[in-house]
């Protein structure tokens, strides 16, 4: 009797689970439309992780979506030198008839942080993520990608910041 009962009672509880899901992006989403019609109850940023210990990625928001269309996806910041750090704006606007909201912009390495709009964005309007790149210990060809996610389909969206870093001799014949 036990087989049955556990699979019953897991069952039940991911369905409460992702039920109480729903709701939340419910309420998400509500907030944002309300935002951009009543600028004095803005939605709340999501606070950074700066230690790195966030050990889920936040789900993009669930329902209504919209689109969004960048300048350019791709920036290349030509040769620079080991140690020096790039920072680019990249330029986007919602196309679509949703406010859009990012909750998440993240990169794979720490040397590449974008810090992006917490607000949402309302239809056709436009709005810029900043992206910042520092080369130290990096050497080479580089390409950094930054995951956005939104209320898109797909979920996410990406950006890159690419070019060369030159490396500085490590010993000076002439010493």
């Amino acid at each position: 009797m036990l087989k049955f009962v556990k699979p019953g009672l897991l069952a039940g509880f991911a369905f409460f689970a992702l039920s109480a899901c729903q709701n939340a992006n419910k309420d998400v989403r509500d907030a944002a439309r309300q935002s951009i019609v009543n600028e004095n109850s803005p939605v709340q940023p999501v606070e950074a992780d700066p230690m790195g210990t966030q050990t889920a990625a936040p789900a993009a928001p669930s329902g209504p979506v919209t689109t969004i269309e960048f300048t350019d996806e791709r920036f290349n910041f030509g040769t620079i030198a080991e140690g020096e750090k790039v920072k680019h704006t990249f330029k986007f606007k919602n196309t679509g008839k949703e406010p859009l909201v990012l909750s998440d912009a993240r990169s794979t390495c720490g040397c590449t942080v974008p810090t992006w709009p917490r607000e949402p964005i309302a239809p056709g309007k436009s709005g810029e993520i900043t992206v910042e790149f520092n080369s130290a210990g990096k050497g080479g060809s580089q390409s950094k990608r930054v995951t956005l996610v939104a209320n898109t389909n797909p979920p996410e969206t990406f950006i890159y910041m690419e070019g060369d870093v030159t490396v500085a001799s490590e010993t000076n014949p002439n010493n």
